[in-house]
């Protein structure tokens, strides 16, 4: 199969890109060459910006392809632009989208039928920067860029909820192995909450696999409700950084409620927590008759680990210093929740 990928360099597109080299697929990635010198081996680099015409235009001469791969596209006028090139000379799209499509999410389940935000697949922000109000109007109005350049019946669209993995840029994975290694008393939410969170392998798995077999439609990917919970995940950091923390890591379970009343940032200054109805209610059951199938949550934090303990390095990206509370207001709140609450266990592992 002859597989364009657009980006290819950061987190999902990188693991794509060395999946589909493995099944033996012919590999074209186009990006700019910022976040990465070289491509892997066997794959077929073009540089070039998708935000120019001209490049693009001119990546479309080096065509055909049996499918084009956007894990990364979020800007609905140039996804436009890019996709009504590239529709002449690839038989298929694969578009990567996300569970902020949902107008309903985090406060609904949600599943395939559940209604969106309204999207404009014309419109540019006009910036770059990272907007969480704004990100998934603008994926919707992606979606529907793809939908109009391809066809329903050459479209395939993917909406993961929170990916995780090695080379994740946005940090919350990261944030957690690094608190742990830190150790000392740890503020932590929600032991029981379920959490869905799916493995970047996983991901790439389920696209490629989709992608040979010319499948269409929509599909949420995630791990399914109930699978993991909060506190397997957090048990999991310590047992991946015991071997170098600093000090053991003793988990601080507080009452959720009592956390948004100080005033804590949810999903970032505690990653992955919110206290909404339902932030981890997103129904895969049409992934899995597809064959969407999740490893473990603790296989996910492993590799995390051994790619940062060999070196790895994220993408730097905006995203990732919003991630993590401050150790002064983390010790702060602690010894705040022991003074309300005298009766609370000791902390636990």
């Amino acid at each position: 199969m002859r597989v364009l990928v657009l980006g290819g360099s950061w987190f999902a597109g990188r693991v794509v890109v060395v999946d589909a080299v493995r099944r033996g697929h012919e590999v074209t990635a186009f990006n700019r060459g910022v976040s990465l010198d070289s491509a892997p081996t066997g794959v077929r680099l073009v540089r070039g910006d998708r935000e120019q015409g001209r490049d693009v235009r001119a990546l479309a001469r080096q065509g055909p392809w049996d499918v084009v791969l956007d894990v990364a596209g979020s800007v609905p006028a140039v996804v436009r632009r890019s996709m009504d090139v590239l529709a002449d000379v690839a038989e298929r799209c694969v578009f990567v989208s996300t569970i902020s499509a949902y107008r309903d999410w985090p406060h609904a389940p949600v599943d395939e039928d559940s209604a969106l935000w309204d999207g404009d697949p014309g419109f540019d922000p006009g910036t770059r920067s990272w907007d969480p109000d704004a990100y998934g109007p603008l994926k919707v109005g992606c979606e529907i860029a793809c939908r109009n350049a391809f066809g329903p019946a050459r479209l395939l669209v993917l909406r993961p909820h929170v990916v995780l993995g090695r080379y994740e840029y946005v940090g919350r994975l990261p944030w957690w192995l690094d608190r742990m290694r830190r150790g000392g008393r740890v503020l932590a939410p929600a032991p029981d909450r379920s959490i869905q969170p799916v493995d970047v392998r996983d991901l790439s798995q389920f696209l490629l696999d989709q992608a040979e077999r010319r499948g269409n439609g929509v599909f949420n990917v995630a791990a399914a409700p109930g699978t993991h919970v909060f506190g397997d995940m957090l048990r999991a950091c310590i047992d991946e950084t015991a071997g170098v923390a600093e000090r053991p890591a003793e988990i601080v379970w507080v009452d959720e409620k009592w956390l948004v009343r100080q005033g804590v940032t949810q999903w970032t200054e505690l990653p992955l927590w919110r206290d909404a109805a339902a932030p981890w209610e997103m129904k895969v059951g049409r992934a899995e008759a597809a064959g969407l199938r999740c490893r473990p949550l603790a296989d996910t934090v492993h590799d995390t680990w051994a790619w940062l303990r060999d070196g790895g390095r994220p993408v730097p990206h905006e995203r990732f210093a919003e991630h993590g509370i401050d150790p002064g207001k983390e010790a702060a709140l602690i010894g705040r929740w022991f003074a309300a609450h005298p009766q609370a266990a000791e902390p636990s592992r």
